[in-house]
């Protein structure tokens, strides 16, 4: 682990720790999505077959219903082109999905159980004192057809006031090398604020989010690939900019990731897609 991960992670806007988890934690982690996915009802709007616009909108809206509701739950979302017509699968089940999220850290007590292991709260070292966890997901970046992620900060999606209290906890699963989709990152870019963010839009209106601001561009020179070990962890400050390429690879780049916020003295944004609930408000990070 190197020594000086807080400099780093302050200078650069993230650090990998190498090694923090085994590669029997990380095989047991896979092994137990794999068997979420062999039961996994897919959702109804993935099924709707669509022939007129009318029923392509109820299509489209029926994903972002599930998907703005998916905070406190654990769903699945598909890579494009993984149905046909009539929403019957024409890849393996276990190659259709793009994520599973939003509350793995809640509900599944092997994904609990390493989102609150000591090796975790390395985070008391950057100064993360009152720490919630946010939400959580399991990313399968499939081989063949994983998608890109293009260049974005987590903080636009993920908004607090003052900005730089969210930080993303990245961990490979897998080796994760720059033919099958490891994280790019531009150094230090995690100082400038955010110019766009994705808000949810006022009740009974259509679309149920939108984005304010718009991307930046970023020239493509300055980001630098960030290849890490199977049980390597990268941790993410909320403003840093970074992306991942397409899985043109045949290795899958599997991934469990889950973001935190400093609760003290920190609003979280009511505009936010995602909400605590009555089910679930947002849980400490570090239990006694």
């Amino acid at each position: 682990m190197r020594e000086n991960y807080r400099g780093h992670y302050v200078e650069d806007g993230y650090v990998v720790l190498e090694g923090l988890l085994s590669s029997q934690e990380c095989d047991e982690l896979r092994q137990r999505m794999a068997e979420i996915v062999d039961q996994m009802d897919v959702p109804e709007h993935c099924r709707t077959t669509f022939s007129t616009y009318h029923d392509e909108q109820l299509k489209t809206q029926g994903n972002a219903d599930y998907f703005i509701t998916s905070g406190d739950k654990i769903r699945f979302f598909f890579e494009k082109g993984v149905f046909d017509d009539k929403g019957e699968f024409i890849v393996p089940k276990q190659r259709s999905l793009n994520k599973v999220g939003h509350a793995l850290h809640a509900y599944e007590p092997l994904y609990k159980k390493v989102t609150h292991s000591p090796k975790i709260q390395v985070t008391k070292k950057l100064g993360l004192a009152s720490p919630v966890i946010l939400q959580s997901m399991f990313i399968f970046k499939q081989p063949g057809n994983g998608g890109e992620v293009t260049p974005h900060q987590d903080a636009t999606f993920l908004y607090t006031e003052p900005l730089g209290r969210v930080m993303g906890v990245w961990i490979a699963l897998e080796d994760a090398t720059v033919n099958n989709g490891c994280l790019w990152f531009i150094p230090g870019s995690h100082n400038s604020g955010i110019s766009r963010r994705m808000v949810r839009t006022p009740p009974g209106t259509y679309p149920l989010t939108d984005f304010t601001g718009r991307e930046q561009t970023y020239d493509d020179e300055k980001f630098i690939s960030v290849p890490v070990k199977k049980g390597g962890v990268v941790l993410i400050h909320g403003e840093v900019v970074h992306r991942s390429a397409e899985n043109t690879s045949e290795d899958s780049r599997h991934v469990y990731t889950f973001h935190i916020m400093e609760s003290k003295d920190t609003r979280w944004s009511p505009d936010n897609w995602l909400q605590p609930t009555e089910e679930l408000p947002f849980p400490p990070l570090y239990t006694k």
